[in-house]
């Protein structure tokens, strides 16, 4: 683990030299770092597949997902739906779990022997959405603004939406006991996002009256606040799993209440710290995630797999997103299908598909990789470089 390590910082530090350079080609930190993963994974498999299956390597990942999770909250603008609150309302609400549910469908027809809970587990990895990898995308002027904004607040807010469905999966299907007792592990999990709402809630609301409160009496520096923030989804995870509610449910309230109630235009400024730590989390992963690919891959992927995951990538996000922008002025038929076909996988697929490496039992726990995998790589493929030009001239095309 020492040289993967080395690698991981030699090549960030690279990156970090030339980033200027390579952000004009379309090069992004996760791109590069996935390069790299790669080169590292050939060397490191045996290593890297014991080190995935401790609790130390579990913890780990949720924490991460859980500061994620609350920059992503706290990064919406223009209110708490952004903008444009009815059609973001229907992409999380309507289009998501119609989204869920057509990626299980799809994967009972093309992976039958992979249980139910185990296909919802994975439609978690597969649907949710993230710019990381694609970040030209959501700062490509020719692409109308509306379509910008509301992929900006999807991309925010699904991973946090999707990750107590993802829990609930998990106590299901890792638990063979509870596998003729669905209705007692949804209960439980519900138990446990209340808890985990009531916990976040708490936590992002003290933070933010206290912060208002200490910066009206100047009590506070510019570097106490943004250092603050830091601890704010380490504190909202922690507090939550004490009393054995959902961290990730935690993390992700806690920045929507400290969102809403720290309303100050420096919000951006005193986040600055905590989005650098977010941003080298993320390439962390995606270093992981390249070295898992060579994992992963070394055992070989059925054509089944490649099927779903095309599909995933197509069929499961665009028929939803259509449908549930049914009706809407706002966005022209071709917008629809615009808006559609952006949605790149990342950070949160990875640590989803991670986590499920770790928990699920012998079998179920290489099919959920291999899928993460393929579904990821292909989402590099799909859209990659050349993604935001090509959406840029069909969004012209509106016009």
């Amino acid at each position: 683990m020492l040289l993967s390590l080395i690698a991981f910082s030699v090549v960030f530090a690279a990156w970090a030299l030339s980033a200027g350079r390579l952000e004009k080609l379309r090069l992004t930190a996760p791109m590069v770092l996935v390069l790299a993963g790669i080169a590292v994974g050939f060397s490191t498999s045996d290593a890297l597949a014991e080190s995935l299956n401790s609790t130390t390597a579990q913890r780990g990942a949720e924490l991460i997902l859980a500061v994620l999770l609350f920059v992503d909250a706290t990064d919406i603008r223009g209110g708490l739906f952004g903008r444009d609150p009815r059609s973001a309302l229907r992409i999380l609400f309507l289009a998501l779990p119609l989204s869920l549910a057509l990626s299980v469908l799809l994967g009972s027809w093309l992976l039958p022997d992979v249980s139910w809970a185990v296909l919802l587990i994975i439609a978690c990895v597969v649907v949710p959405t993230d710019f990381a990898p694609a970040e030209s995308i959501l700062r490509d002027e020719r692409i109308p603004e509306k379509i910008r904004n509301l992929l900006g607040v999807e991309a925010g807010y699904n991973d946090g939406i999707v990750s107590p469905v993802f829990l609930f999966g998990l106590a299901l299907a890792g638990d063979r006991g509870q596998a003729g007792r669905p209705l007692h592990a949804l209960g439980t999990a519900l138990v446990h996002s209340l808890t985990a709402i009531a916990v976040g809630v708490t936590v992002g609301a003290v933070l933010a009256t206290l912060i208002n409160l200490a910066e009206r009496r100047g009590a506070m520096t510019a570097q106490s606040t943004r250092m603050i923030l830091v601890t704010a989804p380490v504190m909202a995870y922690g507090l939550s799993l004490a009393v054995h509610g959902n961290g990730f449910v935690s993390a992700f309230v806690c920045g929507i209440a400290f969102h809403y109630l720290r309303r100050t235009p420096a919000l951006r400024a005193e986040m600055e710290l905590l989005d650098d730590i977010g941003f080298l989390l993320t390439a962390l992963m995606w270093f992981v995630f390249g070295a898992v690919s060579v994992l992963a891959l070394s055992t070989g992927v059925s054509w089944s797999i490649v099927v779903f995951c095309l599909l995933a990538l197509t069929v499961v996000r665009v028929v939803p997103v259509f449908l549930a922008m049914l009706g809407s002025p706002r966005f022209t038929r071709r917008e629809r299908l615009l808006i559609g076909w952006l949605g790149p996988r990342g950070t949160a697929s990875i640590v989803f598909g991670l986590l499920a490496f770790n928990v699920l039992p012998e079998g179920d726990e290489h099919t959920a990789l291999i899928v993460m995998v393929v579904a990821v790589l292909g989402s590099v493929v799909l859209h990659g470089p050349g993604a935001s030009t090509a959406a840029a001239r069909l969004a012209q095309a509106t016009n």
